[in-house]
């Protein structure tokens, strides 16, 4: 294990890596206590490089990853198992908008980006992003994908798949 810590560290800097047992409770218990898991470390990328390097690290050592975006899921799904293996990728750290096509009323955001944000951002260029939940303060653009959310708003303007153009991933095996 102090290998590959050392590793992830390499790839993210020693303080995107939580092994702090007293740390790691924010990350390994859901927002509504219902849930609990124990993981090996949380690993907080600020790039899509450096969840490719992770992913492929994971793989090459055969460790499970456990994405993990604002934690607000109402199903355990960002979780970890009691088992202390899995790794935690938090994306918190890769909320940033990249780009605006007011054009095109588009937006490139990142994993991490909070809903919140997003709305603010179209606000901001005079349009609308209709996606509403009662945790767009701390949930996360890639936790709506991940969950295909709905929200308020879902009859008229339909899933979070229906408001997304397209996507950036890093497959299982660490390709971008």
């Amino acid at each position: 294990n102090e290998t590959i810590l050392k590793e992830l560290s390499d790839i993210v800097g020693q303080t995107n890596v939580i092994t702090d047992a007293n740390d790691l409770v924010t990350y390994t218990t859901d927002w509504r206590k219902r849930y609990f898991g124990n993981a090996l470390a949380v690993v907080r990328p600020g790039s899509t490089e450096e969840v490719s390097r992770i992913v492929k690290l994971c793989a090459q050592h055969k460790i499970s990853i456990v994405p993990q975006g604002g934690n607000t899921g109402m199903c355990g799904g960002a979780t970890p198992d009691n088992s202390g293996k899995q790794l935690i990728l938090s994306l918190r750290r890769m909320n940033r908008v990249r780009h605006i096509d007011a054009d095109n009323g588009s937006m490139t955001v990142e994993a991490g980006c909070v809903l919140q944000t997003i709305q603010e951002t179209a606000t901001n260029i005079n349009r609308f992003f209709p996606l509403s939940l009662g945790s767009e303060g701390s949930c996360t653009i890639g936790g709506n994908l991940s969950t295909n959310a709905g929200g308020t708003a879902v009859l008229r303007y339909g899933n979070m798949r229906d408001l997304c153009l397209g996507l950036e991933v890093v497959t299982p095996s660490g390709e971008i």
